[in-house]
């Protein structure tokens, strides 16, 4: 137990505190503590109490007589309340103590930056007027001695004084989850001894403050709420009570457990520039809400609608997810989760793709055309002939096996084309397929001179002829070689080389309908031969007899047909290094006979021959 303060005066007129010598009941033992010594008395019977309280106080004074004067205390300086860091408006309370004497012996200054700040007056406590910035700075108390005019100094309490603070609201959430909550924190900077006050408001009612759930902490400092809204927060301290400026406003947003779903009509994964589109958003559970609805998309987004639909055309721009929630038309601070994501592809307007299995209608037979449009779904098809894309062709015109699909028996000029949606939405036209009709008609395919075989340099004639009717036809050819003969009856090959080589065939294409056609003709190939042919010639009998006749024979290397023979006699010049060729008598226009008889032959001559053939006439290398 504490004791109770004493004072009194020693003989060397110095006035002693003894409010600092403490008396504890230990045990059953006295202990006394001065700043310089503790003293413990003997043991003794608590029923001694006044005799030993009458011993220590002896043994005090023994004490305080034998080091021959009394401990002199610093005279100290606080504030009320104690607080480094202050801000315009608040108050702060001087509090001067000697630590000498009794309080009514001294006057009492306060001193600002080593000036008079307060005159001497007899208070020991002075509150300040509502601090401003230039309340800043060092303060001391200077307390003088009544009966002596001596002084004595206190310490030096620094004071900053800052601008009026604004309170800080974080969370560590803004949505509150299904049945959860969300943490906030308010605070003052670099500041202490504030307790918070929350405040509650939303957009149709006004702010009110909020008792919420604390998180073990006295101050109000940090609280859990589990209700959506518009919070804000304040600091206050002291006495009167000061309040920071108010925080800014954080939001809180409460997640139902209802289920947004967005479904999309037409339900097409891939869509094209133009098309239109509906979403709707479905919220499963609270049938009886009355709901708004929010939307998220690309480059798309609608704050709270009554409407829980969207429709519009669609751009390349409008690819990507869509999603919506919903929320309860009297509650703004309340909403579902976000729905599942639906994701849109979209393309620039799509053109129809026709394909024919074959483009010769058969005699008495009919083809198959197929449109689609790829990849989508969804689709009606619409087939056009001849180029009236006015009226699209209908079951009288052709069968229709299946949507996308034709069976046509007329030649003709045909395209399709795509729709669908409400209103429909269609593609481009598609290329156009020419269909022709087959006539009975035979188109004959003939080779003037009809030599197969040819050399470069020949020339040769193809020309395509109608069996059957008086009508007027164009032509049409197919050609197997690099150069493509002309829409004529006849293709003329005047200097035969590699690029002519190939398979050839020719139809004939009614000039009054363009679709009624022949089929083709049976195939012509040429073979062109780079090298020119040299003439092979050959001698019966080889031993000769004078005056005996001589068969003379000659050929043409690689076989081949339409060869007349030219005979030659080999003369010599006069230097003897030369030769000329006579022809032989006989052969000026050559012969068909691949050989050529010499009669009485007396003496020795050379003889050579060549072939040749075709108008103009192709002519072979002469023989050795």
């Amino acid at each position: 137990m504490k004791a109770s303060s004493l004072s009194f005066r020693t003989n060397v007129s110095t006035e002693l505190d003894v409010s600092k010598i403490s008396l504890f009941l230990v045990g059953t033992k006295w202990t006394y503590f001065t700043d310089r010594t503790s003293v413990k008395a003997s043991e003794l019977d608590l029923k001694m109490g006044h005799t030993l309280l009458s011993v220590l106080l002896l043994h005090l004074l023994n004490t305080f007589l034998y080091y021959g004067h009394a401990q002199v205390l610093d005279a100290v300086l606080m504030t009320d309340p104690n607080w480094s860091t202050f801000f315009t408006g608040e108050f702060v309370t001087f509090i001067c103590d000697m630590n000498e004497g009794d309080d009514a012996d001294w006057e009492y200054k306060i001193n600002k930056d080593g000036r008079d700040y307060t005159c001497y007056n007899t208070y020991q406590r002075y509150t300040s007027e509502p601090l401003s910035a230039r309340h800043s700075g060092d303060y001391q108390c200077v307390g003088r001695r009544r009966s002596s005019y001596s002084t004595k100094s206190s310490n030096t309490v620094s004071l900053t004084v800052s601008a009026k603070p604004k309170a800080t609201l974080t969370a560590d959430t803004t949505t509150i989850s299904v049945g959860g909550s969300v943490i906030l924190t308010c605070s003052v900077q670099n500041s202490v001894g504030w307790k918070y006050e929350w405040f509650r408001r939303t957009q149709r009612t006004s702010e009110v403050l909020v008792d919420p759930v604390r998180t073990n902490d006295e101050l109000n400092t940090v609280i859990s709420v589990s209700q959506g809204g518009i919070y804000q927060c304040r600091g206050t301290r002291g006495k009167p009570v000061y309040y920071t400026d108010i925080s800014d406003e954080v939001t809180t947003e409460k997640t139902l457990s209802n289920e947004a779903v967005l479904r999309r009509q037409p339900d097409w994964t891939q869509m094209f520039r133009g098309e239109r589109i509906t979403l709707t958003c479905e919220i499963h559970g609270g049938e009886t809400t009355q709901w708004v609805y929010e939307w998220r998309g690309p480059r798309r987004y609608v704050h709270w609608t009554d409407d829980n639909y969207q429709t519009f055309r669609v751009s390349k721009s409008s690819s990507g997810d869509y999603m919506c929630r919903s929320r309860p038309r009297d509650d703004s601070y309340s909403s579902t989760e976000w729905s599942k994501s639906i994701t849109l592809s979209v393309s620039g307007k799509p053109k129809a793709l026709l394909n024919a299995d074959v483009r010769d209608i058969p005699v008495g037979g009919s083809v198959t055309l197929i449109c689609s449009v790829n990849p989508s779904s969804g689709w009606e098809y619409y087939w056009y002939r001849d180029g009236k894309k006015s009226h699209s062709l209908t079951s009288q015109d052709a069968v229709f096996p299946s949507n996308g699909q034709i069976s046509v028996s007329e030649g003709g000029l045909y395209r399709c084309r795509g729709g669908r949606g409400n209103p429909v939405y269609y593609t481009e036209y598609s290329d156009p397929v020419t269909i022709n009709n087959i006539v009975p008609n035979r188109a004959v395919l003939t080779l003037q001179p009809n030599w197969p075989q040819i050399y470069r340099g020949e020339k040769r004639i193809l020309k395509c002829e109608i069996h059957g009717g008086d009508i007027e036809w164009e032509y049409e050819w197919k050609s197997g070689g690099l150069i493509k003969p002309p829409n004529q009856n006849e293709f003329s090959i005047y200097a035969a080389s590699s690029l002519h080589k190939g398979e050839y065939k020719c139809k004939g294409i009614m000039k009054t309908t363009k679709t009624s056609s022949t089929d083709w003709s049976d195939p012509i190939s040429l073979l062109v031969l780079d090298n020119k042919p040299k003439a092979v010639l050959s001698v019966s009998p080889s031993w000769l007899s004078p005056g005996t006749s001589v068969t003379l024979s000659c050929e043409v290397e690689h076989s081949s047909a339409g060869w007349r023979f030219y005979w030659y006699k080999a003369v010599p010049d006069l230097s003897g290094t030369s030769y000329s060729y006579e022809l032989l008598p006989g052969s000026i226009n050559g012969t068909e006979q691949d050989s050529y008889i010499l009669h009485g032959q007396t003496q020795t001559a050379g003889f050579t021959c060549r072939a040749g053939r075709g108008d103009p006439e192709y002519y072979s290398d002469y023989s050795d």
